[in-house]
């Protein structure tokens, strides 16, 4: 497996992948990739593919969001393609963008997921950081991760680069 920055000849196959891995919501998650893609908040070092076999199975992002005004990153999303979901991909995609964010010199990264997977890559709660949703109901599932620059007066709410708000 090969772990790569996304170029411009990966776009439909970014689009692809997001949206098989992502089947039950037609639209939804492969669409905020292109959104995302176009928006401010777009980190293009933060944008990563998993190649096997010279083929693209998986890819993550990050993008520029921020925590009571200060830069921050939103992660997300993560996706895989079905055939190789429990294979390590998403594992290796979360190593990478984690370690490229941190070399960055980005102080957190927050996401919107299952802590039971997350958490194995260091995510907490994002209140044990004094991070606070976009909604409140989300708050069970609302992960922060510290990096090596994070600084504890980073507090307050996240914002998500702005094409999140569509989904």
């Amino acid at each position: 497996m090969l772990i790569r920055r996304e170029t411009a000849a990966d776009t439909q196959v970014v689009h692809d992948v997001t949206e098989a891995a992502f089947a039950a919501r037609p639209g939804g998650e492969a669409g905020l990739v292109g959104a995302l893609r176009a928006d401010l908040g777009w980190i293009p070092a933060l944008s990563l593919v998993a190649e096997v076999d010279g083929v693209v199975v998986g890819h993550v992002v990050c993008t520029r969001g921020s925590v009571g005004g200060k830069p921050a990153l939103g992660l997300g999303p993560l996706s895989v393609l079905p055939a190789h979901q429990r294979s390590g991909v998403g594992k290796a995609l979360m190593h990478a963008v984690l370690g490229a964010a941190d070399a960055l010199d980005e102080p957190l990264v927050v996401l919107l997921g299952d802590p039971a997977y997350y958490s194995r890559f260091g995510f907490v709660p994002a209140s044990t950081y004094g991070v606070t949703p976009p909604d409140p109901a989300w708050t069970p599932h609302f992960q922060a991760r510290a990096l090596a620059t994070h600084t504890p007066d980073l507090t307050g709410p996240f914002t998500y680069a702005a094409p999140f708000a569509d989904l």
